[in-house]
């Protein structure tokens, strides 16, 4: 401990990281009369999903999406002499949402009598949580509490040999405040951050080039939904380019910046020209500078072990979200943060399972999944019954002019109960809820043939689905 640390100070939960794990975590805790301290870092509370993820880029893509639509006019006996945007207006609407909702956050924490500390906070090693002034400093507050919640989330990763400069190789967190529009952008990895990007970047102009590893888009998704998707992808002009590997990143000295990215296909080399190289291969966990060695911590494969109910090996410090693995995913560590609290509460034991996180693509079309896909379940060796509906059978569909994709349902042929679910089509991240509240409870396709969906929507195709599933289908 420094000298010039401040007194300490007792709470019953001490939460490091204020993203949606951590302070959902301090909500929690306050709901439980426990007075609670939240330590952040950075100038606003959220996390990575509300500052530079999850909102934002929705706000980008929703407004993708409008602009596609209008150009559509026409289809709808509507006329638009010109459809335009401002690139600026753009960008700045999307900040203006997310420091909106980085408020709602800050009065949530006001509301629920919430301590919150400014700063860098890592353990000590006499299990204090010491708050720096910036990271890598000494000195400061000295937090103390029976239980301590790390929830530090992660940061975008890039691929060995290759620096983000944040200027020509970019991240996420660039992508969403380019000053201009870039004319042309390669995107390396065809996860769902990069896919959403493509999207967003080639709905207003730009020509995008998507690379991935994998043989597929969407690596680990439902293969039916990955085929329609790339091929929708294409038909929209996106170059998508699969089963490739990047070698390098080689920066183009002209007199507008661009870069040529190196991979290698098919056992030759190739290269891919942008103004912008995005890297969109995933993310790393925050675990640096938190006093993990004071305390005998050590991560494993770059994440922080932990134990069914969230706990370090050290008793009384936990972790959830990004930090210890599993679905890197805002609402997946919401869910592991009420777990958590509630299992320090002693409330029981309660498990967060990672087959009912809902994965979501918000690009058009969308795409939606919870638990397994065919290929998982058939892995498995489970005897299953898979049913599709097309949304071009739907009459919601025809009258949006979104006809575009199906739902599906995998069943256990014995009991018929609900092993899984995807979606891909204008609202498939919305209509994923119904499907996963199914499969928590363990739904059957008669009780999904039984539910009185109302007519016109889209949600009639998860009956249809179950019903194509065991020969009962009505509209197909």
């Amino acid at each position: 401990m420094s000298a010039s640390s401040q007194t300490s100070r007792g709470h019953d939960l001490i939460v490091i990281g204020g993203g949606p794990g951590g302070y959902t975590a301090a909500i929690r805790g306050a709901q439980l009369g426990w007075e609670v301290a939240l330590v952040e870092s950075e100038p606003q509370l959220g996390g990575i999903c509300l500052n530079w993820g999850c909102i934002p880029t929705k706000s980008l893509l929703k407004q993708a999406e409008l602009f596609r639509l209008m150009q559509r006019a026409g289809e709808f006996g509507l006329k638009a002499s010109h459809v335009g945007f401002d690139w600026d207006k753009l960008i700045a609407r999307s900040r203006e949402v997310s420091l909106r909702m980085a408020g709602g956050v800050a009065q949530l924490m006001k509301k629920n009598r919430i301590n919150v500390f400014s700063g860098w906070g890592r353990l000590t090693p006499d299990r204090q949580v010491e708050v720096a002034t910036e990271r890598n400093s000494e000195g400061g507050s000295i937090l103390a509490s029976e239980h301590i919640l790390l929830a530090t989330g992660s940061r975008p990763r890039s691929l060995p040999g290759i620096d983000i400069d944040g200027e020509i190789v970019i991240s996420s967190k660039q992508a969403m405040v380019l000053p201009r529009r870039p004319k042309s952008i390669v995107i390396i990895g065809a996860g769902a951050s990069g896919i959403e990007f493509a999207y967003f970047f080639n709905a207003f102009g730009a020509h995008v080039t998507l690379l991935e590893a994998d043989s597929q888009i969407l690596p680990g998704e439902d293969e039916d939904v990955a085929a329609v998707l790339v091929k929708s992808l294409r038909g929209q002009g996106i170059e998508v380019k699969t089963g490739v590997r990047v070698r390098g990143v080689k920066k183009v000295a002209a007199k507008v910046k661009r870069a040529s990215v190196i991979y290698s296909e098919g056992g030759s080399e190739h290269s891919a020209t942008g103004e912008i190289v995005l890297m969109a291969v995933g993310v790393e966990a925050n675990v640096e500078d938190l006093g993990f060695a004071a305390l005998g911590l050590a991560t494993r494969k770059g994440v922080l072990p932990v134990n069914g109910r969230f706990e370090t090996r050290v008793r009384g410090v936990y972790a959830i979200g990004d930090l210890i693995g599993g679905p890197q995913l805002a609402h997946s560590a919401a869910a592991e943060a009420v777990a958590a609290v509630g299992l320090m509460a002693g409330e029981g034991e309660q498990e967060v399972d990672a087959m009912q996180i809902p994965r979501l693509v918000y690009c058009q079309p969308q795409v939606a999944s919870v638990g397994l896909t065919e290929r998982e379940a058939r892995a498995q060796s489970l005897e299953v019954k898979v049913g599709k509906f097309p949304f071009i059978a739907s009459g919601k569909a025809w009258a949006t002019g979104e006809t575009e994709g199906f739902a599906k349902l995998i069943f256990g042929t014995r009991y018929g109960e609900l092993l899984g679910a995807a979606a891909i089509g204008s609202e498939a991240t919305e209509l994923i809820a119904e499907a996963g509240l199914a499969l928590m409870q363990e739904v059957t396709y008669e009780e999904l043939l039984a539910t009185v969906h109302a007519h016109p929507t889209l949600s009639e195709a998860w009956p249809e689905a179950a019903g194509a599933a065991f020969g009962m289908a009505l509209n197909i």
